[in-house]
């Protein structure tokens, strides 16, 4: 007997499975809040050197100080990385012409000014994140996304090993620490251990909630609950634009976004650990409890004690072998789906973060940019729901990947949109898709490898950005380049439409 037709006994999909799909789509609603927040939390305003206090500019407004103090870029606007070694008086009679000679131009030496039209503060502004320092601003989203990648490969395991539930409170626990922590921090250095550290704690977080809600409904509505929970990311979303407007100082924005993880952890101790892990490890005595609340919440009333008990011990694999990450490489077709599926998420990730994190290249508002790019996910959502039951998980995965690159080739506003909705429909899928494809005693460990490799490509993802000093294209060619190479890798994955859920790694290997 498989879980499957055990679920059909309960309610495959009743009143239990949305209340669980509907608490685990709370939760979620916290990632992009702390994923996307780099855009805001290091956002770099307009600046310009400072200028020391001299008593020749006393008759002088600030623009005829800023005029002879520092040079300016053929369109007119001040440079933002130099100054004039000394007050170029000259140019207040004609302030067309060129400085007496390019030896009077140094780099900023008495630190900047900045806009606070649109930032109270940043972490920019905070520790002069620009100019020749402007690296270690980019590496903020880096830090996190290592630690995104480290807590990837740990909750992976740990949630295979001990149960997806305590797990995920960990998770969030560790969340609302590391979270404060960053928002008290007094220097760079303890804003980038913290942030790594939050990265860490919430990689559980976006591991477990979607396999937790998958391994509690039926085949049919699989896809249902993939998309739901991938929807409610859309939600944090347009969310954080919000918080964003609302909240301009990088401290109280931090606090802001890490509140609502405590509040998760409040309502997230109702959900049930999954029958299906405790049944793959041998605790039969707890699944059955949490099948008949289920049951008995569905109304599905003939399902009772005596005669079902043994059900669930048939279920029971009939070895209990401990299972790692070298599990994925052992056999021949898991180590082909693992290969394959981590080049996808890395692409997935790489060309999402990419697109995200470019939110004042597009000619709109950042705030709004933010806010287009969370709802147009949404309808991009509807059309995966559409796609992978139509045509599959595999064409799906593909192409919307596949799109994603070729969108980079224009930062177009409308192209920009469009390529925003197909990344987020490539990413929608591939959580699905990924939670299909590995068996139960395996499948935390093959999210936490898949998700290992995506953070690797969402790390570097803001690092790609400095490559315009080489050449004013590069980022773009190369976020195309890597989307269409990864997203062509997903079609030697097997499809996984209408296919049980596979429990162990016999039915993987079997059914090619």
């Amino acid at each position: 007997m498989k879980f499957e037709d055990l679920l059909l006994e309960i309610g495959g999909f009743g009143r239990f499975q949305i209340l669980i799909l509907f608490v685990l789509c709370l939760a979620r609603i916290n990632l992009p809040m702390h994923f996307l927040l780099h855009s805001f939390l290091a956002a770099t305003p307009s600046h310009h050197c400072a200028i020391p206090h001299q008593e020749a500019f006393v008759n002088l407004t600030m623009e005829e100080i800023l005029l002879i103090s520092i040079p300016r870029e053929p369109d007119g606007t001040f440079r933002s990385c130099e100054m004039f070694s000394q007050p170029q008086f000259h140019l207040l009679l004609n302030s067309s012409l060129q400085p007496e000679n390019d030896s009077v131009i140094q780099n900023c030496q008495h630190g900047w000014v900045y806009d606070h039209s649109q930032f109270t503060s940043t972490i920019s502004t905070q520790w002069d994140l620009v100019c020749e320092q402007r690296g270690l601003n980019q590496a903020t989203a880096t830090f996190f996304f290592i630690g995104v990648t480290i807590g990837a490969v740990v909750f992976g395991y740990l949630s295979d090993r001990f149960g997806r539930k305590s797990m995920l409170l960990l998770s969030l626990v560790l969340s609302v620490v590391f979270g404060m922590l960053s928002a008290a921090s007094v220097s760079y250095s303890m804003l980038a251990i913290t942030r790594t550290l939050t990265g860490m704690a919430l990689s559980g977080l976006s591991l477990i909630v979607l396999p937790l809600g998958m391994e509690w409904v039926d085949i049919e509505h699989r896809t249902f609950s993939g998309v739901l929970t991938s929807i409610f990311w859309s939600i944090g979303n347009m969310l954080l634009a919000l918080i964003a407007y609302l909240v301009r100082e990088w401290h109280w924005l931090l606090v802001a976004v890490t509140g609502p993880c405590l509040l998760s952890i409040i309502y997230l101790w109702w959900v049930p650990e999954s029958a299906r892990w405790l049944i793959a490890n041998g605790k039969v005595k707890q699944a059955h409890k949490h099948l008949l609340r289920c049951a008995r919440m569905n109304g599905m009333k003939d399902f009772e004690d005596g005669k079902t008990r043994h059900k669930h011990t048939s279920l029971v694999l009939c070895h209990h072998e401990s299972y790692s990450y070298i599990s994925l490489f052992r056999t021949p077709v898991l180590r082909k789906i693992s290969l394959c599926s981590g080049a996808v998420w890395f692409g997935v990730a790489f060309s999402y973060y990419g697109m995200s994190m470019k939110l004042t290249g597009f000619g709109l508002n950042m705030y709004l940019s933010q806010f287009v790019f969370g709802i147009i996910e949404i309808p991009a959502k509807m059309i995966v729901y559409v796609l992978v039951n139509r045509i599959g998980r595999r064409q799906s995965q593909a192409w919307s990947l596949i799109l994603t690159g070729l969108s980079f080739t224009s930062l177009r506003s409308v192209v920009a949109i469009t390529g925003k909705g197909l990344s987020e429909a490539a990413f929608t899928t591939v959580f699905l898709y990924t939670s299909e494809l590995y068996p139960t005693v395996l499948r935390q460990n093959g999210m936490g490898y898949t998700s290992f490799t995506a953070r690797i490509g969402g790390a570097l993802a803001p690092l790609v950005f400095l490559l315009d000093d080489v050449w004013r294209s590069l980022p773009e060619v190369t976020y195309c380049g890597v989307a269409v190479c990864c997203g062509s890798v997903a079609f030697l994955l097997p499809e996984t439409l209408n296919v049980r859920l596979p429990e162990g790694i016999e039915d993987i290997e079997k059914t090619q």
